[in-house]
């Protein structure tokens, strides 16, 4: 009896030890982030730019020693920018691969054709480029919306870009230019909408398709009704066709229009003729603060030692700040758990420093944008590269603009 005694004794002391140490093991497991983006074709710039903003804060957080004693795995995928690949990667990422949650999209239409499956299967997704207003409101109908956003939606631009042209610079007569994606035709109506509450009709609407090299005819239909400014909405180079067209013509408007207008792709491929473009911005590519600095610092170094510039600077920065808050959520809950992640983030109790911004309680449970219409800023294109387009937002770009629900457009100023 002895001896067997303590042989079972001895076999229940190795069997909780190796039930300890597989323990441990599970306990170390990556916490598993899906990044979703195209970093290939017309809309790689933004993908790519966005997926390296996020490498750069998972090495951050990861050498800071991670997130509740775990380590942030990203699981990267290129969406193409189709939709159907978007809706693939989607099932892939939730079925196969296990993610806590996913970060990226930068095109409306793949973001609204995959977050359904995120939502069925209640995993939490941080839209960080992708600004179709419809995207975080999809869901609305359900108790529960697992979808957020750190971007500033079209809701935020359209008016911006309208009131730039319309009231800032006094253009009476306006013609928009979009592309046929969802994006490009969202965007739109946004714009048109933005102009009937100012009273102004567009005197020319025009569409062109991904691709497309030349913008002749659309340019043309604009020049003959008397436009004074043109409003883009579009998503990739097909936005420096645009810029071409005019120089080929002889003829140079303003160019107005959503913050895509800045990215490398436009700003290389227009050259001279893209000079003097206006866009919404959340982030500008200047060491405004010491996040900032350190940010822009530690991209270059790591992803374009050779540039001075990044190429989308605003997929960089939202990229990166998605997964901060993500973490700062993952933390919070101390699990990895839709539900309690989702409802984490709905009620962040610490403020996340960024470098779009300081995000203080940037979600509720029916709020799901962080950013509100005081944040962006105006940029333009200047000597190669994205400026601010007026002295006083350079001046205060040092202090935090913070997210005011309540502020329709109203400067909150944290110093």
């Amino acid at each position: 009896m002895t001896i067997q005694f303590a042989k079972r004794a001895s076999l229940i002391a190795i069997s909780a030890a190796v039930l300890g140490l597989s323990g441990l093991v599970h306990a170390a497991e990556p916490i598993k982030i899906g990044v979703s983006g195209p970093y290939t074709g017309g809309s790689s710039s933004m993908g790519v730019s966005m997926r390296d903003g996020v490498k750069l804060a998972v090495d951050e957080i990861n050498k800071a020693g991670g997130v509740i004693g775990r380590q942030l795995q990203i699981v990267e995928r290129d969406d193409e920018a189709k939709n159907e690949r978007g809706v693939q990667i989607a099932q892939e990422l939730i079925n196969k691969e296990k993610v806590a949650a996913t970060v990226g999209f930068i095109n409306t239409g793949v973001s609204l054709a995959s977050q359904r499956f995120y939502q069925e299967a209640k995993i939490p997704v941080i839209n960080n480029v992708a600004t179709g207003s419809l995207i975080t409101h999809q869901f609305d109908d359900q108790a529960e919306n697992y979808i957020f956003r750190n971007a500033a939606h079209d809701s935020i631009q359209a008016p911006m870009i309208v009131e730039e042209a319309v009231t800032r610079r006094k253009f009476k007569k306006i013609a928009i230019l979009s592309d046929s994606t969802n994006y490009g035709q969202l965007g739109r109506a946004d714009l048109e909408k933005a102009l009937e509450q100012k009273g102004v009709k567009a005197v020319a609407v025009e569409k062109f398709n991904i691709k497309d090299v030349d913008m002749t005819a659309q340019l043309l239909k604009a020049k003959e009704a008397g436009a004074e400014a043109i409003l883009t909405y579009g998503i990739g180079p097909e936005l420096a066709q645009i810029a071409n067209g005019m120089t080929k013509l002889g003829w140079k408007v303003p160019l107005i229009g959503s913050w895509t207008l800045s990215m490398a792709n436009y700003i290389d491929n227009a050259g001279p003729g893209g000079e003097g473009a206006r866009m919404p911005e959340t982030f500008i590519q200047e060491p405004t603060t010491p996040k900032r600095q350190s940010f822009i610092i530690n991209y270059l170094k790591t992803f374009n030692p050779k540039n001075a510039r990044i190429d989308s600077p605003v997929s960089a920065a939202q990229g990166y700040d998605s997964i901060y808050l993500l973490a700062a959520a993952i933390k919070q809950a101390n699990s990895t758990d839709g539900p309690k992640i989702r409802a984490a983030l709905e009620d962040l109790k610490a403020p996340v420093e960024g470098v779009v911004t300081t995000y203080n309680k940037p979600f509720t449970a029916k709020d799901h944008e962080a950013i509100t219409a005081n944040i962006p800023v105006f940029g333009e294109v200047k000597g190669g590269k994205v400026v601010y387009a007026y002295p006083d937002d350079q001046k205060k770009a040092s202090e935090v603009r913070v997210k005011d629900a309540n502020a329709k457009g109203a400067l909150v100023i944290k110093k």
